[in-house]
């Protein structure tokens, strides 16, 4: 069996990432083989708009020692964690979606070199209303500060292998994500999902 694909899905804040996947994994066509997403771990709380793993700092940084991730990287005041089950969906041959941060493109590049990226690419205005309406943060809060000032600056994406707009209806831009993936997946045999 070949080797999986492993795709990252970038984007500000509020673009839509979560929602995006939610939706493509919803209507995945059972004539090919599934697609995985791992659960991340976060040192935040739980809350309801973004499925993840909550983890103390303490319990993160203990997982780190133990080399159980794959991916790390440190945002918004919170560690993020990216389990190493993906490297083994990976060689089995099933492909691997991730909702990550830019800033771990490059690290990413060096250990999975076929990544893919994708970037989900949505007008300020529109992401700034997204943010605020998600209620994560106290609007005067210094993450709220940092995830608006970090939207305004990164609205473009160069180093993206595939972008896609989701400005407009919800439906668009799911179908545009779920061909792209489709186009390097394969159909699955009997027991293959």
């Amino acid at each position: 069996m070949k080797k999986g694909q492993l795709f990252f899905l970038i984007g500000n804040s509020g673009s839509g990432k979560d929602s995006l996947l939610n939706e493509v994994l919803s209507s995945w066509p059972k004539d090919f083989v599934s697609i995985k997403v791992p659960q991340r771990y976060i040192t935040r709380f739980s809350h309801e708009t973004e499925p993840f793993i909550s983890v103390s700092k303490e319990k993160f940084i203990e997982m780190k020692n133990k080399n159980e991730f794959s991916l790390t990287w440190h945002i918004y005041d919170l560690d993020y964690g990216v389990p190493k089950i993906i490297e083994k969906w990976l060689s089995d041959g099933f492909n691997v979606i991730i909702n990550v941060s830019r800033t771990i493109v490059p690290q990413a590049r060096k250990k999975f070199p076929n990544l893919r990226v994708i970037f989900v690419k949505v007008p300020f205005e529109i992401t700034l209303k997204r943010i605020k309406s998600r209620g994560r943060e106290d609007e005067n809060s210094e993450k709220f500060k940092m995830r608006v000032k970090r939207a305004k600056e990164n609205q473009e994406y160069p180093e993206a292998d595939f972008v896609i707009d989701n400005s407009g209806d919800l439906s668009f831009a799911v179908q545009k994500l779920k061909d792209y993936l489709l186009s390097f997946a394969e159909k699955s045999k009997k027991g293959e999902n």
